[in-house]
Order: structure tokens, then C-alpha cells, then sequence
């Protein structure tokens, strides 16, 4: 049980909010190492030629070259990697590591430079014995580079396709009587608007009463703002359910051949709810003509996203419908 506890670290936001992050095992981050060293070897090999020009010259001459090429490309491939890449290297990709900041906040440059330059104290007297010892000492299994610049390394998890049905819990969806309207959220609302949307309820329940009301206020204005909706479609319904209901028809498996500008189930969640690598899904209906058009609105057949309810030419309703 010690055991387990050890390997998570559990965050608490301003806003109540309780994140918990697998923390990355020392074989685990030696292992991405390894590949990561490897990776510098081929780079060291491809500008041998270069020393051995040098070699030339002058031995001493080559040698100062030599010392300078292998110090930038060890630091320099792990600061680009890990600012570029969110914390990854191409070791920690192979093995689902990334480098985040210790309190859940975005990773700084500072940190990123900070904690790959003490990779040079960490490294001794050979193969990380020095940042070996400390992480084994260490309760988040942290470096001296990760202890001095705030970072600990975590394990990215892969989060199964959540059961939208379970979420509405059994409750009838208003928008379910109004498919014009579900078609014009499909084209306003964004895929990051419903992952947010989605990850605020499947961790609602870790939500302080407080914090809980006020994300889901906002939104649902947001929402609200995004998309001109009548009264009647929300009245009577709490700004939580109201976001349930509109994330319910985004995002249910019933629908997953009409679109959902939403959730790829395959995408990675990262530590702070960011979904990454998303795939958007193209929107697409079986028979469009099937929907109830409002005045003034068509069906746009030349359209990539077949089935979108359109306005008429030549204006398109945008965002700020």
C-alpha cells in the first residue's frame, strides 16, 4: 500500500480541484535514458567527420572539439526535446514519461534549462549514480536537477472512452427535441470546448461545492455565448446538467457516425486535463435531409463537412451566432 502512495502525487488547485499523477519509476526514466542515449551516439557518429578534420590540425585541437560537440549535443538534445516536445525527450516518448512541474502548473523554460544543466552532477562519477541515489532517497523520485528546478517525471496514463449513459444517469436530454439545434452546437462548439467540458464532469465529483457551481456557470455561458440557444432548451436545468446534456449529444457512442466535434477516445490526457494528439471527427450524417431546418438554413451539400446545417450563401453563421 506504501508502496502505491509512493508512486502518486496528488495536486490540489486554487479551485478545488485534486489531480493525482503516476510518478515515474527510476528503471522507467533509465530505461528512456538508454534510448535517448543511443539517439546522441547516432548524432556523435554523423559528425565524427568533422573531428576527424580537426584531428588534423591539431590532437589537442580535436580533442577541445570533441568535449564541446558531446556537451552540446547531451544538454542541448534534452533542453530542445523536453521545451519543444512538453517534457519529452524521444526516450520519454517511447515509454509515456513527460517532465512536468512539481504544483500541476506549465513547465518554464527556467526549469527545462535548470534541471538539464545539473544533469552534469546527477551523471556522477558514472552512468547517474549521483541523481540514482537521490531518487531513491527522494518521495517523488526526483534528481538533484528535478529537486533544484521543481520537476518531477510521471508516467502518462491512457484513459478508456468514458460512459457518456453513466454521466446522464439516466435522466431525459432536453436536446434531444430540438435536432437543428444539436446541429448548429456540432458546428459552433469546438473540441476543446468539449474536452473541458467532459473532463469537468467526469471530475466533478472532486469538486468542492464552490468551485464545482462556479466552472460549471462558466460553462455554460460560454456555451450559451457560443451558440444563440432559446430559454426553453435550458429552463429549469442547473448550468451542470445543461453542460451534460450538450456534452451527451456531442459525444455518445449512438451518434459517433453524425459527429462529434469532440473527444478522440484514443487521445492521451496530460496531467492538467489537456487532451493531446486530437483527431477531429469529420461531420458527417446519414440523411441530412432528415433534420429540421430552421428559416433561412440549408443543407450545404459541397461542403467537407457534409450535413453541417448551414446559413444561406453567401455568409456562414460563425461563432458569434
Amino acid at each position: 500500500m506504501n508502496g502505491m502512495l509512493k508512486n502518486l502525487l496528488q495536486i490540489r488547485t486554487p479551485e478545488g480541484v485534486v489531480f493525482h499523477l503516476h510518478l515515474a519509476s527510476p528503471m522507467l526514466r533509465f530505461a528512456a535514458w538508454v534510448i535517448d542515449l543511443m539517439v546522441i551516439l547516432v548524432a556523435l557518429n554523423a559528425v565524427s567527420f568533422f573531428v576527424q578534420i580537426t584531428a588534423i590540425i591539431s590532437d589537442d585541437l580535436a580533442s577541445a572539439f570533441n568535449i564541446l560537440v558531446y556537451s552540446l549535443l547531451t544538454l542541448g538534445y534534452a533542453i530542445v526535446c523536453e521545451w519543444f516536445l512538453r517534457g519529452q525527450t524521444l526516450g520519454k516518448r517511447i515509454f509515456r514519461i513527460q517532465v512536468v512541474d512539481e504544483m500541476g502548473l506549465q513547465l518554464r523554460f527556467s526549469q527545462v534549462l535548470l534541471r538539464n544543466l545539473l544533469r552534469v552532477v546527477d551523471s556522477l562519477p558514472l552512468l547517474y549514480l549521483v541523481g540514482g541515489v537521490s531518487m531513491m532517497m527522494s518521495r517523488r523520485f526526483q534528481r538533484l536537477g528535478d529537486l533544484t528546478a521543481g520537476t518531477v517525471v510521471i508516467k502518462l496514463q491512457r484513459f478508456r472512452e468514458p460512459d457518456i449513459q453513466q454521466l446522464m444517469r439516466g435522466k431525459y436530454n432536453t436536446l434531444r427535441s430540438y435536432p437543428h439545434l444539436i446541429a448548429r452546437l456540432r458546428q459552433n462548439i469546438s473540441p476543446e470546448d468539449v474536452g473541458v467540458a467532459l473532463e469537468a464532469l467526469l471530475r466533478r465529483k472532486d469538486l468542492e461545492n464552490k468551485a464545482r457551481i462556479q466552472i460549471f456557470s462558466n460553462l455554460a455561458s460560454h456555451i450559451r455565448k457560443a451558440v444563440n440557444l432559446p430559454d426553453a432548451v435550458f429552463e429549469g436545468l442547473s448550468d451542470e446538467q445543461f453542460v451534460s446534456n450538450v456534452v451527451e449529444v456531442l459525444y455518445t457512442k449512438e451518434n459517433r457516425a453524425e459527429v462529434l466535434p469532440g473527444v478522440n477516445p484514443e487521445a492521451t490526457v496530460a496531467p492538467r486535463g489537456e487532451v493531446l494528439h486530437q483527431e477531429l471527427v469529420p461531420a458527417v450524417r446519414d440523411k441530412p435531409g432528415s433534420v429540421d431546418l430552421e428559416e433561412g438554413e440549408t443543407v450545404d451539400s459541397s461542403d467537407p463537412r457534409t450535413g453541417v446545417i448551414m446559413p444561406e450563401p453567401p455568409s456562414r453563421r460563425g461563432l458569434s451566432d
